[in-house]
């Protein structure tokens, strides 16, 4: 692995992320949520190499929750570990039974389970480091699947946003990927040899999540759908906003209409 070697375009997207979004100050403490995969893996390097390269003084930690979803799980984080030093980053691992709490908690699902514990352990462990950001690897791809997602489940117009202040922990989530496709990430690592850690959940590729990634790739090969992807992105932004209902009215909001008709 070369250290430090991101591709200019690559490397763009990401500062403009992190200048449009004010995403890092000086003296930040950040703490990397790192699982292994592809996407937490590129985060970190790209953090790592974007410290080197400007003059913004801030330092840099990561942190793996173990979900106990296999056995093997700690003997293979070792070379996540491996990675994260040879970057001069400490790493560190975290044991939380999400598998257990997926069971105790059956009608809900999984995915819901599961992220909110591991956001839950990331914002404690932040606090017991002196962290005050927590960087997650969130790309394009996520932000816009998680549009279309919640448009299709909810009827809802959201995603998440680039840079999230928590009160209650006062710590900020960071998200500096935002503008990086995936398949951008996807040929990086495979490129650099990333020893990506297969990743251990149960229901991994059969989600919803994994449903509308689908959904938007089989959309953008039929003819007028080819640029789906790039409306879906444009439509994210506040200022895509075009002619929608009034928000519906109550009874008593109502009440002086209906009885003129009377």
């Amino acid at each position: 692995m070369d250290n430090f070697n991101l591709p200019q375009v690559i490397f763009s997207k990401i500062f403009r992320a992190v200048v449009e979004f004010e995403l890092i100050d000086a003296d930040d403490n950040i703490l990397i949520g790192v699982s292994g995969g592809k996407d937490s893996l590129f985060l970190t390097y790209a953090l790592a190499c974007l410290k080197h390269r400007t003059k913004k003084k801030f330092s840099l930690s990561a942190l793996t929750i173990n979900p106990k979803f296999s056995d093997d799980f700690r003997e293979n984080i070792l070379a996540v570990k491996n990675f994260c030093n040879n970057l001069g980053i400490n790493h560190q691992i975290r044991d939380i039974d999400i598998a257990g709490l997926i069971r105790e908690q059956n009608n809900k699902s999984p995915c819901y389970t599961c992220a909110f514990f591991r956001r839950a352990v990331m914002n404690r462990c932040a606090n017991e480091l002196g962290a005050n950001k927590i960087a997650y690897a969130h790309h394009l791809d996520d932000a816009v699947e998680t549009f279309f997602m919640n448009l299709l489940s909810t009827g809802q117009l959201s995603t998440f946003r680039p840079k999230t202040f928590l009160d209650r922990t006062n710590i900020t989530v960071i998200r500096p990927l935002v503008y990086v496709r995936e398949s951008e990430i996807d040929k990086f690592a495979r490129r650099q040899g990333f020893d990506v850690l297969k990743s251990p959940c149960p229901f991994d590729g059969t989600t919803n999540r994994q449903r509308v990634k689908e959904l938007i790739r089989e959309l953008e090969k039929e003819k007028g759908f080819t640029d789906l992807f790039s409306h879906l992105a444009a439509a994210m932004r506040k200022n895509s906003i075009g002619e929608l209902w009034d928000a519906p009215k109550t009874r008593d909001e109502m009440r002086q209409t209906y009885f003129s008709f009377k």
